[in-house]
C-alpha cells in the first residue's frame, strides 16, 4: 500500500461524505431499479432520512421515479413529500393518491403540512383535504386562507404558550405531563388572558431557574409579534436583523396563532435567493425538472422581449449604416464598446438586486449608492478607455479612431453605473421585482448608448 493510499484515521471526512447522497448510492440504487431487483433497493435506501430520498427522487426518470416510490409506498415517510421539489412533488402526488396523500400530511407539523399542499393543483388539493380529518383540515384551510409566501402560510401551529401568573415549577410539571406538545421547540410564550404575546422565554432558561420564579419576571418583554399578513421576506429580515430562533405569530386581533421557527426561515432565505438569480436570468424554478414543453412556453415569452430589446439596438446601428460602409473599423470595434458596458451594468445591477434584498439599499443612502457606482466606473471606464484607445489606434494605425472609442468607453460605463442602480430602484419604487426584468432593461440601455456613443462620435469626426 503507498503512502497515498494509507488510512489516516485522524483525517477529516469529505463534504461529501458528511452531507448528501454518495454519487455511488445512487447509481447502484438506479442499476437495482433498472435490473428489478426489489430487496436490493429497499437495502440502500433503509437508512435514509426524508430529505435524501427526495434527493434520490428528483434526478431519477419518471419510470424509476415511479418505481422507487412504489416500493416505499408500505412504509413512506411524510417528510419526503416536505423536502420535494414542487413540480417531482406533484407527480409523487398524483401517482399516491389523495388518501395516502392525506395520510401522509396528517403526520406532518402543520408548516410542513401546508408547505406540501398550498403548491398543488386545486382540484387535486380538494381531494386531498376532503380526506384529512375534520378538526386538521379546519387548520390547515385557515393557514391557506393567508396569502401566498405570507406568515401565515409559513408558521406552526404547534407552540407553547403559558399564562403570566404560572411559576417556573408549574411549566416544568406541564411540560413533562402534556401530550400534546410539539417534537421540538426553542421558546415559551407567555400569554395575557386575551391570549395576547406579552414575552418569551428559552427554554434553557427555564431549565435553570427556580421553581417558584414567576415566568413574567425571567422573560424576555419583547416577543417581536409577526403579523400573520407579513411576507415571508420581511420575517426572513427580521430574524436576520435580530438573530432570531423563533418568534410568535399574531392574527388581526394580536392574539397569538402560531410560531416561525429558524428551520422554516433558512428555507425561505434560500427559497427567496434561488428566485432572485433566476429571475435575472428570466427563468423559473420549475424549469430543471419540467416539462420540455412547458419549460419552452414560459422561456419563450422572455427571449422575445430580449428580442425586441435586440431590435431596438440594430436600429440605432442602421442609423449610421452610411457610416459604418465607410470605415470598415467601426464593425469591428462597436461590439467591444456594448460589451464592456454590459458587463459593467451587469456589476452594478447584480449589486444593487442584492442589496435592495437585503434592505441595505433604501431610500437614505440611494443617492449615494448612485454615486458611488458613477465613480467606480468612471474610474474604471478611463483605464479602459485607455487600454482600448491605444489597443485600436494601433490595430487601424488611426489615432483618432482610438479616441473616438476611448471616449465612447467611459461614456458607456458611466451609464451603465448609473442604469445599474436606477432601474432596479425605479422598479421597486412602481413595485416591480427588480430581479424580473432589470437585466434586460440594463442590457438594452448599455447596448444602445454603447452604439450611439461610439458611431455617434465617429460619424461627427470621421465623416
Amino acid at each position: 500500500m503507498t503512502k497515498r493510499e494509507t488510512h489516516n484515521p485522524d483525517a477529516m471526512p469529505s463534504a461529501e461524505e458528511l452531507f448528501g447522497l454518495k454519487p455511488e448510492l445512487v447509481t447502484r440504487v438506479v442499476e437495482a431499479l433498472e435490473s428489478g431487483d426489489h430487496a436490493l433497493v429497499r437495502s440502500l435506501v433503509s437508512d435514509l432520512g426524508g430529505a435524501d430520498m427526495a434527493d434520490l427522487l428528483e434526478p431519477l426518470r419518471t419510470d424509476q421515479r415511479e418505481a422507487l416510490v412504489e416500493l416505499l409506498r408500505p412504509d413512506f415517510d411524510p417528510e419526503i413529500l416536505a423536502e420535494l421539489d414542487e413540480t417531482v412533488r406533484e407527480q409523487v402526488v398524483e401517482q399516491m393518491g389523495a388518501e395516502e396523500v392525506a395520510a401522509a400530511i396528517t403526520e406532518l407539523d402543520s408548516d410542513d403540512a401546508v408547505e406540501v399542499i398550498e403548491d398543488l393543483e386545486e382540484e387535486v388539493q380538494q381531494k386531498v383535504l376532503e380526506e384529512i380529518p375534520e378538526e386538521e383540515r379546519a387548520i390547515l384551510e385557515d393557514s391557506l386562507a393567508y396569502p401566498e409566501e405570507s406568515a401565515g402560510r409559513l408558521m406552526q401551529r404547534e407552540l407553547v404558550s403559558v399564562p403570566t401568573h404560572w411559576t417556573v415549577g408549574a411549566v416544568i410539571d406541564f411540560l413533562r405531563s402534556d401530550e400534546d406538545l410539539p417534537d421540538d421547540f426553542y421558546d415559551l410564550f407567555i400569554v395575557d388572558p386575551h391570549h395576547h404575546p406579552v414575552g418569551s422565554v428559552p427554554l434553557s432558561r427555564v431549565l435553570r431557574s427556580k421553581r417558584e420564579a414567576r415566568v413574567d419576571e425571567i422573560m424576555d418583554p419583547s416577543p417581536k409579534p409577526v403579523s400573520a399578513t407579513m411576507d415571508q421576506e420581511e420575517v426572513a429580515f427580521l430574524f436576520r436583523r435580530h438573530d432570531l430562533i423563533s418568534a410568535p405569530v399574531i392574527d388581526n386581533e394580536s392574539r397569538l396563532v402560531g410560531v416561525i421557527t429558524i428551520d422554516d426561515v433558512v428555507d425561505v432565505i434560500d427559497e427567496e435567493a434561488g428566485e432572485d438569480i433566476l429571475r435575472l436570468g428570466g427563468v423559473a424554478e420549475e424549469d430543471f425538472y419540467g416539462a420540455v414543453v412547458e419549460t419552452t412556453r414560459r422561456r419563450f415569452t422572455w427571449l422575445l422581449v430580449n428580442l425586441g430589446t435586440a431590435f431596438l439596438a440594430s436600429l440605432v446601428i442602421f442609423q449610421f449604416e452610411d457610416t459604418i460602409a465607410k470605415f470598415v473599423a467601426l464593425a469591428v470595434l462597436m461590439p467591444i464598446v456594448a460589451s464592456m458596458g454590459g458587463n459593467a451594468g451587469t456589476q452594478t445591477l447584480t449589486v444593487a438586486v442584492r442589496a435592495l434584498a437585503m434592505k441595505e439599499l433604501t431610500r437614505t443612502n440611494a443617492l449615494r449608492a448612485v454615486g458611488k457606482e458613477l465613480l467606480v466606473n468612471g474610474v474604471n471606464g478611463v483605464f479602459f478607455a485607455i487600454i482600448t484607445g491605444l489597443a485600436a489606434a494601433w490595430w487601424f494605425n488611426d489615432p483618432l479612431m482610438g479616441a473616438i472609442i476611448a471616449a465612447a468607453m467611459i461614456i458607456n460605463l458611466v451609464i451603465a453605473g448609473l442604469a445599474g442602480t436606477l432601474i432596479p430602484l425605479g422598479l421597486t419604487r412602481i413595485g416591480v421585482d427588480p430581479a424580473i426584468a432589470s437585466g434586460t432593461f440594463v442590457t438594452t440601455v448599455t447596448d444602445v448608448v454603447g452604439f450611439l456613443a461610439f458611431l455617434g462620435l465617429a460619424a461627427l469626426y470621421l465623416a
